[in-house]
Order: structure tokens, then C-alpha cells, then sequence
């Protein structure tokens, strides 16, 4: 007789600097494995588009789409109480027993104990990726404003230079892209950010791995979770 394993979700959160190559990870787990992906960078440009399509209705919606775009479009973090109303709804969505992936939150410690409350972690992976590296990396980036899809001209180049390769509607360099804001961005991660790494290793949670290349980086993110994961937890390749 052939015994079923029960499943157990899964609660990771992936963290790094802007630009450590967070997303293409992020991709690669929910890609290799049966996780749900939660990034609040995506919740807050879907909360965007919903200020511009029910501007006149939802005057409530359209004060945090406004708000939260101020604050992207100027490299600045989104106030705690926004990002955390936003992504925990979500969550609460999610299936119990469906594993998911936090990508861009917390990103604050006021943000990772109002987390804490409502949810339990099994890990947090941190891609340590030097800012000299970022810097050089951020300055080659393009974005499908419209879908969210980023390319780089070092390792992820779209096909036809300065066009998606889906929908062949230009690229376009954001302003949080650009040198000066790039800058201001990891200051501003190092002074709110990097102490959750603290937080989390002194909770026994933080796994980091180095390197300057998402590839180096991903075969050792891969096999930790192949090592937590539960079989029935993992996708069929």
C-alpha cells in the first residue's frame, strides 16, 4: 500500500538590494517549485492601474494609487500601513496548505512584526549582491511599463533592442532606474531595510547567499529548498 504524504504549505520571503535580481529568482522558484508568488511591487502597480480605471468611484482606491505612485516614481519606499494592508489581504487569499513567496516585503521592521502577527515564516532568502554591482546592473535596465516585464542589456536583453518581446511596444528606462535614484534607493535600503536581516537571524529564519550573478546565485537557493520542501510541495518537471 502506497502511503500519501501530507502536504504542508511552505512560507518563504525572498529579500536583497533593488536590482540583486529578486524578481528572476522569484520566477525560478514558482517555476521549479509549487509556490504562489506575492510581489508588492506588482500589488502596487495593479493598485495604480485600478486608481486610473475607477478614479471617479473608488475615491478611497484612487487616494492609495496616487500615493503609492508618488512615492515609486520618486524612489522612495510606501509608507508601512499601505504596503502591509495591501500585501496581507492577499495572503489571505491564499489557500492554507499553498506554499507562497513574498517578494519586496518586508521590507521594514514595523512591517515584519505586523507579518509576524498573522503569519508564520519557514525561511527567508536573501540574495547578497554587492552595490557596485547593482549600480553597473540598474544602469542597463528596460521596462514594458504596461506588463511589468524588465530586461537588462548585460544578461536578459530583449530581442529586438529597445522593444518587448511580446508586445513590440517600446522599453522604457524608469526613473528609479536612473543613477541618481539608484543610489538613493540602496541608501535608503541599507538605513530601513538590511536590519531585517538581524531580525530574521536572530529568529534562526535567514539563509544568504553571495555572488554578483544570478546564476551563481541560483544553484544554492535551488537545493535549500529542495532540501525544506515537501515532495508533494514541489512542482512535476
Amino acid at each position: 500500500m502506497r502511503l500519501t504524504l501530507l502536504r504542508r504549505a511552505v512560507h518563504a520571503i525572498i529579500m536583497g538590494p533593488p536590482g540583486s535580481g529578486k524578481g528572476t529568482v522569484s520566477s525560478r522558484i514558482i517555476r521549479d517549485f509549487d509556490m504562489q508568488h506575492l510581489s508588492s511591487g506588482d500589488l502596487l502597480r495593479a493598485e495604480i492601474a485600478e486608481e486610473s480605471k475607477y478614479r471617479i468611484v473608488y475615491t478611497a482606491r484612487r487616494a492609495h494609487g496616487v500615493r503609492a505612485k508618488q512615492y515609486i516614481e520618486e524612489g522612495k519606499l510606501v509608507p508601512d500601513a499601505l504596503v502591509v494592508e495591501l500585501v496581507l489581504s492577499q495572503i489571505q487569499k491564499i489557500s492554507t496548505n499553498t506554499s507562497w513567496l513574498l517578494d519586496g516585503f518586508p521590507r521594514t521592521i514595523e512591517q515584519a512584526k505586523e507579518l509576524s502577527k498573522k503569519e508564520k515564516l519557514d525561511c527567508v532568502i536573501n540574495l547578497d549582491v554587492p552595490f557596485n554591482t547593482i549600480r553597473e546592473r540598474l544602469s542597463g535596465r528596460w521596462t514594458h511599463l504596461s506588463s511589468g516585464r524588465v530586461y537588462n542589456d548585460g544578461f536578459n536583453p530583449p530581442k529586438v533592442p529597445g522593444v518587448d518581446d511580446i508586445t513590440g511596444e517600446p522599453l522604457v528606462q524608469r526613473n528609479d532606474d536612473k543613477p541618481e535614484t539608484v543610489q538613493k534607493r540602496l541608501e535608503t535600503y541599507q538605513l530601513q531595510t538590511a536590519p531585517l536581516l538581524d531580525f530574521y537571524g536572530e529568529k534562526g529564519l535567514l539563509h544568504s547567499y553571495s555572488g554578483t550573478k544570478t546564476d551563481e546565485i541560483w544553484p544554492k537557493v535551488k537545493e535549500f529548498l529542495n532540501s525544506i520542501m515537501p515532495q508533494g510541495n514541489r512542482s512535476r518537471l
